[in-house]
């Protein structure tokens, strides 16, 4: 199993967050399939690639934390193949997302906590 995770802490109100996260989820090309308010989870849509190698994103809002101005995230990006090679699908669909939540024009991490690694299961 190939899994990837990455932590931000960005500029943005608590309240909002989820709209702007399911438009990232969006833009990476994965389709909202359970939404809480603190929680996100989606996949990549079926068709371009085997089953085996779809990627699921998990998006944790820690609202424990969270101030008027900015909020932790949790982002997990995980499928069932194995990382055969450190640049697989899962490892390329993270990186993508991870580059539209640093590029956004209206939200900017103050810091990336960890990078992604990789973890078997």
């Amino acid at each position: 199993m190939s899994r990837y995770v990455c932590h931000f802490l960005v500029k943005f109100s608590s309240q909002n967050i989820r709209s702007v996260v399911n438009k990232l989820l969006e833009t990476c090309r994965l389709e909202l399939i359970y939404e809480l308010d603190d929680y996100l989870k989606a996949r990549e849509i079926p068709g371009r690639v085997s089953f085996s190698r779809l990627v699921t994103a998990e998006v944790l809002i820690d609202v424990t934390t969270a101030t008027r101005e900015t909020v932790k995230l949790s982002v997990v990006v995980k499928n069932e193949d194995l990382p055969l090679t450190s640049h697989n699908h899962c490892r390329q669909i993270f990186e993508t997302l991870r580059l539209a939540i640093s590029h956004h024009h209206n939200w900017h991490p103050i810091s990336s906590l960890q990078s992604g690694q990789p973890h078997d299961n």
